[in-house]
Order: structure tokens, then sequence, then C-alpha cells
């Protein structure tokens, strides 16, 4: 089956749509912080460590999805994980002890995977042509910032009206309501002869045996603490440490009235930012050396990280920083899937980006669970924002000794 020559087909819009549900369901869990914690009289961390742990379960996942969807096919692969995740949710919501959340944030997580990048991009850059590859795994990655804008504002409207294990079964029914778009699914197997005679364990070889896939593995580290941190914990920090909406204030007009409405609104907006940013990031990953690209980008959000922190937190400090983070947000995923297309071809990007994308998840997991121990020892998140400067700044190091040519296969 030859792959599509152009941008919009069938497989690029069903993957859009199991990203954008997939990720604004993951994307809403900060706002269930402080009810939650409130409900039962938790630590902050406690719940925190669920965030984490279901971030962590995401990256081991996601290699284990990565192989299940090349050896079983994408849409069985699909499916296990849209039932996981539903599970995770289902069970969460009648959960009442941090044990119970941390738990279930097992399945969570591996739901994520299976209906998350990993397996996704995969099947649409096979079914991508190689003009259109960088812009098509851009638009599903925009597809996961579009439900980032969907999922948190959507969260804290329905625990207006409803408590939040309704919530998380609305969002149960809504996930295995993906399996719906699968019969739509149907990616070719595209792959050159020489990686056809390739075996996984080749392939691996080969990737590991390379320098700039392990740079490729360090430097995603960062990516995942920031976003992990920012995803579980902004919406508390601008709810308590943002200075008051002014009555009669733009905000204040268009019914933004608490920093509670602000923080989940600010989540909104770094998905909304990062749909542009991401496609962006596509466009260039096509006509610049993406290993500069990702250099940039990790560069730019520590920037933006330091003016944030080092000046005071108000209602418009939040929404620029909110933009600029948005617009560089999931930009590293379309470039950092594609330089492991480039280097190591399609037959197995699914495995070979899920066990870069577990640097990822290590990074995240770090992010959330360091967000609720140090809020809870030194009441503020000062110190996490900081080591997240850090490792940013070496993300933006590392990046710059990888060699984008493909490494020579290793022989049968």
């Amino acid at each position: 089956m030859p792959q599509h020559t152009r941008l919009l087909n069938p497989i690029l819009i069903v993957g859009c749509i199991i990203i954008t549900v997939s990720f604004a369901v993951r994307a809403s869990f900060g706002v269930f912080q402080i009810p939650i914690a409130d409900e039962f009289g938790w630590l902050r961390s406690d719940f925190s460590m669920a965030i984490a742990i279901q971030n962590l379960a995401w990256g081991i996942g996601q290699p284990i999805f990565g192989a299940i969807a090349e050896k079983v096919g994408d849409r069985r692969a699909i499916i296990l994980g849209a039932l996981t995740y539903a599970a995770g949710m289902v069970l969460s919501a009648w959960s009442v002890t941090p044990f119970e959340h941390q738990m279930y944030a097992w399945l969570v997580g591996f739901g994520i995977a299976g209906t998350g990048f990993g397996v996704v991009l995969a099947v649409v850059a096979r079914a991508s042509s190689d003009e259109n590859r960088s812009m098509s795994l851009a638009i599903i990655t925009a597809a996961g910032s579009f439900g980032q804008v969907l999922g948190a504002p959507t969260a804290e409207w329905m625990l207006s009206f409803m408590p939040w294990q309704q919530v998380f079964i609305v969002f149960a029914a809504a996930i295995l309501a993906l399996v719906l778009t699968l019969p739509f699914m149907r990616a070719p197997q595209a792959a050159i002869k020489a990686e056809i005679e390739e075996s996984m364990s080749q392939i691996l070889t080969r990737a590991f045996r390379d320098p700039s896939y392990t740079l490729i593995f360090l430097g995603f580290f960062s990516c995942g603490y920031q976003l992990g941190f920012i995803t579980a914990h902004f919406p508390a920090f601008v709810t308590e440490m943002c200075g008051p909406i002014q009555p009669g204030g733009v905000l204040h007009s268009i019914g933004i009235t608490t920093t509670s409405a602000l923080g989940a609104v600010s989540i909104s907006l770094i998905g909304l930012a990062n749909i542009a940013g991401t496609l962006m990031a596509g466009w260039a990953g096509n006509h610049f050396p993406k290993k500069y690209l990702l250099a940039g980008v990790y560069t730019a959000r520590t920037l933006a990280a330091v003016a944030f922190i080092v000046f005071p937190i108000t209602p418009l400090s939040v929404i620029v920083f909110s933009l600029v983070m948005g617009s560089l947000w999931l930009a590293t995923v379309p470039l950092t899937s594609g330089l492991v297309a480039h280097l190591y071809g399609l037959r197995y990007m699914g495995t070979l980006y899920g066990i870069i994308f577990f640097s990822h998840q290590v990074g995240s997991f770090l992010g959330v669970w360091l967000g609720g121990r140090m809020y809870d020892q030194y009441g503020d998140y000062t110190m996490v924002w900081w080591i997240g400067v850090a490792i940013g700044a070496f993300s933006a190091i590392v990046h710059l000794p990888i060699r984008e040519n493909r490494p020579t296969p290793v022989a049968a």
C-alpha cells in the first residue's frame, strides 16, 4: 500500500482525534490537585505522587505499546490502551486513599501510552510521504495541544456542577469512544528493503551504539521535567501565588474572576499557543537541522522560566508566560520523533521513540513528584523552578554534538 501523497488523509485525521481526547484528559489532572487534596485532607505530595506515577507508567509503557503495535498491529495496541486508560479512570473515581490513587495511576499511565504519541506518531509517519512527514508529525503533536486547550477548562467547568468522581467517569467514557474511530486507521508498513531485513535487535543495537541516540535520550529528560511540573502544579501555583484579578479589568470582564480560574485557563493558553509553535517546528524541521532547532527550543524555555520567576507573579505575567512557554511546549516532539525516524528508519520507530520517551517521562515523574514534595517541605515551588532552569540549559547543550547522518546498518 503506497504512502499518502496528500498531507491530510484519514489516518492523520483519526490520529488527531485520538491524540486530542487522550491529551485532553491527561492535561486536566492538575485541576483536580486542590479539590481531591481538600476533600480527603491529603498533603499536596499525595496526589502529586499519583500524577508522577502516571507519568512514569506512561514512559515505561511507551516502548512496550510501540513493540505491541509493531508485532500485532497498531489498532489492537490502541484498543488495549483505551481499555486500560478507561479502567484506570473508573477505578480512580472510587478511590479514597492516596495508595489507591497511586496504584490506579499505573493503569492510567499505561493507557496514555497506548493512545498517545508513541503509537500514533509511528502510524502517521508510515502513512506520510517523505515531503509531508515532518508536517504530519507536527499536526499530530498540535492535536495534543488542542486537547490541552480543551482538557483543563472542561474539567474546571464540570467541577462547577458535579463532583470530581463523576468527571472521571465522563472522561473514561470519552476515552472508550475512541475505539469507534479505528476502522478508518489503516497504515502501510512503509519501510525500505534494508529496514525490513534488519531485525528489531539489530536496529536497537545500532541505536544504542550511536552516541547521538544517547544524547537525544538525555536531552528529552528536561522536556518531561518541565512539562510534567507545569501540567500538574501550575494551576495550583497560579491559584496561590498570583496577584489578585482586579474587578473591571479585561480578565474579570470575560468571566475570569479568580486565580483558580486563571490557573485552569493558563493550561489552555499553553496548549493554544503550542498549536502554532508545533506547526512552525514541523515546518522548520523540513528546512533546518533538527539538533539546532531543539537546542534553540530548550534555550528559549530556560530563559522564559528565569524571567517568569524573578519578577512578581501577576495575571499579566501568567498570561505572557503561558503564551511563550506554550509556543515551545511540544515543539520538541515532531523534531525529536522526526530525528529518530531520519536516523533509524520507520520500521521500528515506535519502539525507538518509545525508549527515548521513557527519558522524557522519568523527567516528568521527577517534576511532578518534586513539585509536591518541595511544596510540602518549603511551602512554595521556587526550588523546583530553578532545577528546571538548570536541566533546560543542560538539554540545550547536549543536542549540539548530535550527528544527523544515518549510522551504518548492523550486518545480519
